[in-house]
C-alpha cells in the first residue's frame, strides 16, 4: 500500500502550500527509508498520495534535486538517490572531528557534568513502555544525542555546520537499523558509556570511544550501498520487428 499524507490542518497546524506539503511528505519518506535509494517515483504517485495536482509535486521534485535528494528524468519521474561510500565516508569523518573537539571543550570548561546528565534524559527517551521500536523516531532521539554534544562546545559557527548534516545523518541512522535491527541495542548501549565517559572528564576516552562508535555505524552502513546495476530504463526498447 502507498503512504498517504495527512490532510490540511490534520495535526492542527496553520495551513501549508500544496507546494510544501508535496515537498515535506517526499522528504520524510526519503528520510524515513520509505522511498529507498535507487527507488524511481513518479509525480502521479506522489500527487495521489498528499492529494494535490502534479504541478505542486513538481515544484517539491524540483527543490529536492537541488538538495541533492532526487535526481529527475523528465517524462519518467525522480530516481531517489542513493547514499553512496562517499558521502558515508565524508559525513562521518566531519562528525567525528566536530564531536570530539566538542567533547574535548566541554570537558576543558568544566560542563562535562551537565552535559551528562542531557545526554542520559535523552537516552531515556529511547524507550517507551508499550511503544514498539520505530527506526525513523530512534534516529531523530540518536541525532538529539550527539547534537547535544555539539551544542555543549558553545560554537555557533561549528554548530551551524553540523545542522547542515542533519538530513544525512538521519537518513543514514534509519538505513542503518532497518537493515540491522541488533544496532538498536549496540547505539544504547554505546551511548550509554560515552555519557559514562563525559561524565568522569576523560577526553581522550572520549575521543576513543566516539571513534568506535561512528565506526560501528561506517560498518553497518556498509550494507547499505548499492551494488552495481544498470541505470533506471527511461527510454522504451524498440520493439523486435
Amino acid at each position: 500500500m502507498s503512504p498517504r499524507a495527512q490532510p490540511p490542518g490534520a495535526a492542527g497546524g496553520p495551513p501549508v502550500s500544496a507546494a510544501e506539503r508535496a515537498y515535506v511528505f517526499v522528504k520524510q519518506q526519503i528520510l524515513s527509508g520509505g522511498y529507498p535509494g535507487g527507488a524511481l517515483i513518479s509525480e502521479g504517485e506522489v500527487s495521489a498520495a498528499v492529494q494535490v495536482s502534479r504541478t505542486p509535486v513538481r515544484e517539491a521534485f524540483l527543490r529536492l534535486e537541488v538538495e541533492g535528494l532526487l535526481r529527475l528524468y523528465p517524462k519518467r519521474g525522480a530516481l531517489v538517490t542513493p547514499v553512496s561510500a562517499a558521502e558515508i565516508r565524508e559525513v562521518l569523518d566531519a562528525r567525528l572531528a566536530i564531536e570530539r573537539h566538542a567533547a574535548r571543550t566541554a570537558i576543558g570548561s568544566g560542563q562535562h557534568h551537565e552535559l551528562a546528565a542531557r545526554l542520559r534524559a535523552i537516552l531515556g527517551d529511547h524507550e517507551i513502555p508499550g511503544r514498539p521500536r520505530d527506526a525513523a523516531r530512534f534516529t531523530q532521539l540518536d541525532q538529539q544525542f550527539h547534537r547535544a554534544l555539539v551544542d555543549a562546545a558553545g560554537n555557533r559557527l561549528l554548530a551551524g555546520f553540523y545542522a547542515t548534516l542533519r538530513d544525512r545523518q538521519l537518513r543514514m541512522g534509519t538505513a542503518a537499523l532497518l537493515r540491522d535491527p541488533l544496532r538498536y541495542d549496540n547505539i544504547l548501549a554505546e551511548h550509554a558509556a560515552l555519557a559514562e565517559l563525559i561524565d568522569g572528564g576523560d577526553a581522550e576516552a572520549v575521543a576513543e570511544a566516539l571513534a568506535a562508535h561512528l565506526a560501528a555505524t561506517r560498518a553497518s552502513l556498509s550494507g547499505v550501498l548499492p551494488a552495481a546495476a544498470p541505470a533506471p530504463l527511461l527510454v522504451a526498447p524498440a520493439r523486435p520487428r
